[in-house]
């Protein structure tokens, strides 16, 4: 007889919810062998036009059109779940979905945890009609909690904070059904590498701050706007810029670099995120729920620039509010913020020092904990009180 299968089961609508089952199946593989770990994005399972409605229109009204998915993200967090809206959504992921439930048939898992709430969704239906059985947990990826996430019948929840939890709890769900455990990351953030052997590694000079760039849609200005722009502050400061597999973004930084010889090191893609991380003062990011995590478990401070409307305004608020961030409205804000670190290394430190407090690297091994320690035939399923998202 085989090892029991634990589903890990995500969406690639962003890379955050892709990125925290990759680390439950890491962390699966290296602290629960006994399980076969196995990672499926409902996206590869679903026809092209299905993709492209529900994963693509959702990454282009971020880019493109924030205020609009601003909007809709307060008024879905309203939606009461039996709503005509509701209704109709459901019924067409049911219709484009049933590659996915046939796979999931096909693995038979004997535990689920999804990263993402339309696998939940779908398999919270499955078990109400009796037509699925195992265990279902959520994992919420975000510090924040939108009704997308509430489902009638699943397992029970895990999230990143108590007050994620007291609100959860608020909108109808038992106590007893949620976790706190922080957001999973990988487990090479709870084990930050030696950081005078990564700036060796990396080339840069450890007596110099060293700035974290990521690339990502500002919208503030492209990286390699700001980056001009920083390069411009007075101080011996060093900025390592990421251009991720945008090589227009990778090449407009390398003739910058030519400028600001020793001072700006551009980098496309890379799989050794911490590395940098290790070496890095500060970073200047948008507030995804992933990215900040790991932010947190290194003790790296943080700029939050142009966060989303919704969940990473939600996540820019907790950052802000535990003092291990600031936040930058514009390019002149940027340069304003960053100033003010590089000149007050007391104030960054202390940043540093509330960031290794609030992080969880240990995450993923917390929820395997809960999900792989426990006997299925035992779980029962707790049923929302007067469950209804639109509470609140």
């Amino acid at each position: 007889m085989g090892r029991p299968i634990l589903a890990v089961l995500s969406v690639s609508a962003g890379a955050g919810h892709v990125r925290a089952a990759e680390a439950l199946k890491a962390a699966a593989e290296a602290h629960f062998p006994a399980f076969e770990a196995v990672h499926i994005d409902v996206m590869s399972t679903v026809g092209e036009i299905f993709r492209k409605l529900y994963a693509e229109t959702y990454l282009s009204l971020v880019e493109n059109h924030p205020s609009l998915w601003g909007i809709i993200y307060k008024k879905s967090d309203k939606q009461k779940a039996d709503s005509s809206l509701n209704r109709l959504r459901r019924a067409v992921e049911r219709l484009n979905t049933r590659g996915f439930m046939a796979r999931i048939a096909e693995l038979n898992p004997d535990r689920v945890i999804c990263t993402h709430f339309l696998p939940a969704e779908l398999l919270s239906r499955q078990r109400a009609q009796g037509a699925f059985t195992r265990p279902v947990w959520v994992q919420v990826t975000d510090f924040d909690i939108h009704a997308m996430w509430i489902q009638t019948d699943v397992t029970g929840y895990f999230v990143a904070t108590d007050e994620v939890a007291f609100r959860l709890a608020d909108r109808g769900v038992p106590r007893e059904a949620i976790t706190v455990t922080g957001i999973p990351i990988m487990p090479v953030f709870g084990q930050p590498p030696d950081r005078e052997a990564a700036a060796r590694e990396l080339g840069l000079d450890l007596n110099k701050k060293t700035v974290l760039m990521m690339s990502g849609g500002y919208g503030v200005g492209g990286i390699d706007q700001l980056v001009e722009r920083l390069l411009r502050l007075p101080g011996d400061f060093q900025i390592v810029a990421l251009a991720g597999r945008n090589e227009a973004l990778l090449a407009s930084l390398q003739k910058l670099q030519a400028t600001a010889p020793g001072r700006l090191f551009p980098m496309g893609f890379t799989r050794t995120i911490e590395r940098l991380m290790a070496v890095a003062d500060v970073a200047i990011t948008k507030p995804g729920g992933l990215t900040t995590s790991e932010c947190l478990a290194m003790g790296l401070p943080m700029i939050i620039v142009s966060p989303i409307p919704g969940q990473e305004e939600r996540n820019a608020d907790f950052l802000l509010e535990h003092g291990v961030a600031l936040k930058a409205y514009d390019g002149a804000g940027l340069e304003y913020r960053l100033a003010q670190l590089l000149r007050d290394p007391e104030r960054l430190e202390a940043m540093a020092a509330r960031a290794r407090a609030l992080g969880r690297p240990d995450a993923a091994r917390r929820v395997l904990e809960k999900v792989c320690q426990t006997t299925p035939a035992t779980v029962v399923t707790p049923q929302p009180a007067a469950f209804s998202p639109g509470r609140g």
